[in-house]
């Protein structure tokens, strides 16, 4: 495209064009001319920013924030250097507390693969209300809310938190967690840590839940039966990769009264005739996955048939249906 039609474009559609472009050239679309480094710097372009694909450094960063990201940031995706030769950290105690100070609406944070141990958590923002954590590293204190003396805004107010392969995440991390009562959603998979045990101590505290994902954890039966007990607003339950399960579980569910969707995948130590008998009596459920469960293809249409109102999602057949009665 020709510069002067460029140039002919409105403020608003250059603007939708340089929210598409990667990182780097948007910002050397600010040594274009004046009229671009003034959009450049427009707060829109600003709000959901994602630097997944570069390795930043914490002087990055900081540059970052005093010129694009103060006062506009809303949620903000990075990757560290955890698995890199270089080991510098990208997130210090002070930057942190930066960005919890200058951007006061950041409320999403996701990271990949950073070395958080030297980062205690009452440095994190205290607006964020949304935290995913993949492959990174945590000290064993964190999640630790506030002690009365301390004022309770000083800590976030984590309403959903996703766990993907953090190997230091345990029961206490979860107790922690759970004990500050605002969870709406949690996901942890591949928390190899998080026991019956840790689950029956978060489990008063986590009345508020609404969808709950563990995912190749250390659980059995004795999870399912806290899960019924206490959890009764959830809508989905995914309890994939779980071949530990067994049919004394399900009975323990009947309590999900509001339970939409429910999730068995690879859960190969269940029967076919105790999955249909449970989800019978579950009022609400639309979907179940019953993938990579082992079942053949005559005990799915067996479940299809008893649930005509829920779609069974089963690899068996090799596609998703709706049960006929």
């Amino acid at each position: 495209m020709e510069a002067e039609t460029l140039s002919a474009l409105p403020d608003s559609l250059l603007l939708q064009i340089l929210e598409l472009l990667p990182l780097r050239d948007r910002l050397g679309g600010a040594r274009v001319c004046r009229r671009w480094r003034r959009l450049v710097r427009d707060k829109l372009l600003w709000r959901h920013v994602d630097l997944t694909p570069y390795k930043m450094s914490s002087k990055v960063l900081w540059h970052l924030l005093r010129n694009h990201l103060r006062g506009n940031l809303r949620t903000l995706r990075a990757r560290g250097f955890l698995h890199s030769v270089r080991k510098q950290e990208v997130f210090s105690p002070a930057l942190m507390q930066a960005l919890g100070k200058q951007c006061p609406h950041f409320h999403r944070l996701c990271l990949i693969e950073t070395d958080l141990r030297s980062l205690p958590y009452d440095c994190m923002p205290p607006s964020l209300t949304t935290l995913e954590l993949s492959r990174c590293e945590i000290p064993p204190a964190w999640f630790q809310g506030p002690a009365s003396s301390q004022a309770p805004q000083a800590f976030p107010r984590l309403q959903h938190l996703t766990v993907q392969n953090v190997p230091a995440f345990s029961n206490q991390h979860l107790a922690n967690i759970a004990r500050q009562g605002t969870l709406r959603t949690l996901v942890l998979s591949e928390a190899y840590r998080v026991t019956d045990g840790g689950i029956q101590t978060a489990a008063p505290h986590l009345g508020g839940l609404e969808s709950l994902a563990l995912c190749r954890c250390s659980i059995g039966d004795a999870a399912a039966h806290f899960i019924g007990r206490h959890m009764k607003r959830l809508h989905l339950l995914d309890l994939g990769g779980t071949p530990s399960l067994t049919d004394a579980c399900l009975p323990c569910l009947s309590g999900l009264a509001g339970l939409e969707e429910l999730r068995l995948e690879g859960c190969a130590g269940l029967s076919p005739e105790a999955v249909a008998t449970a989800c019978r009596v579950l009022p609400r459920l639309k979907h179940l996955d019953l993938s990579q469960a082992g079942f053949d293809e005559r005990a799915v249409h067996q479940i299809r048939a008893g649930l005509p109102n829920c779609i069974v999602t089963c690899t068996a057949s090799g596609r998703a249906a709706k049960g006929k009665a």
